[in-house]
């Protein structure tokens, strides 16, 4: 399952409309929550636009991705799918 999690970094991102019309825009077919306080992104302890985390079957955190997940060369993307797959094969 993917849970998004949009915490604004400017003012423009605040707006919930923006945000509806730019996930329709990527087509992205998962919820996507709106963290406007922030509260979400200081529970995490989070630093880094975006950040990605793999939530095993039990709630534990196993993996996590801070920035973008293709950058500038970077496999992230790839990574994170094949540890996707490997949760996903644990009994």
């Amino acid at each position: 399952m993917i849970i998004g999690v949009h915490t604004p970094e400017t003012e423009g991102e605040r707006e919930i409309e923006s945000v509806r019309k730019k996930v329709a825009e990527n087509q992205f077919v998962f919820p996507v929550a709106v963290d406007n306080r922030g509260s979400n992104w200081s529970a995490w302890g989070n630093n880094w636009w975006p950040a990605v985390y793999l939530i095993d079957k039990h709630g534990g955190v196993r993996y996590w991705w801070y920035g973008e997940l293709n950058w500038q060369g970077a496999e992230g993307e790839k990574i994170m799918r094949q540890r996707i797959e490997a949760l996903l094969a644990e009994e």
